[in-house]
């Protein structure tokens, strides 16, 4: 999974994507982010060498136990992590893979509604579901797992 965190809106972009190297993750920061943004990100070597031209890029080493770094830290998308770990083990205690860019789907969008009063969230996950429809017979298919298992 990838994420990026605006941290003027506080608004939150995650996805599951089937590799975390330097083509795929730079590819979501440049889909994601304007041209001239502050980028924060881990040590990860995928992140190394964002375009200059681009963004302004400084990293933190976790590594090192390092998690600020003047204004560089990931602690917002940290913090979102977080509660989709604990939405999977006190909600759902499990999440098939097949589902899981549903789960993450759900949970980035309960985030960047989460400081709009209960009638205004309501209308935006009505509006949200117009047109969209999972069949139980898709829900429960094969999943392609050797054990054949739906998980």
């Amino acid at each position: 999974m990838v994420g990026i965190k605006d941290r003027d809106t506080n608004q939150v972009r995650a996805q599951v994507v089937e590799a975390t190297d330097k083509s795929t993750l730079q590819g979501f920061v440049e889909h994601n982010a304007r041209t001239g943004s502050a980028v924060y990100t881990d040590e990860a070597a995928a992140y190394q060498g964002l375009p200059a031209l681009f963004y302004q890029h400084e990293s933190v080493q976790h590594s090192v136990s390092e998690y600020v770094h003047g204004m560089a830290h990931t602690n917002g998308m940290e913090s979102f992590w977080s509660m989709l770990k604990r939405g999977y083990a006190g909600i759902y205690h499990k999440i098939s893979p097949k589902h899981l860019g549903r789960y993450v789907a759900e949970f980035s969008g309960r985030h960047n509604i989460r400081t709009s009063d209960t009638r205004t969230q309501m209308a935006r996950v009505v509006k949200g579901m117009v047109g969209k429809r999972l069949r139980y017979h898709i829900l429960i298919a094969d999943n392609g797992l050797p054990s054949g298992a739906r998980t």
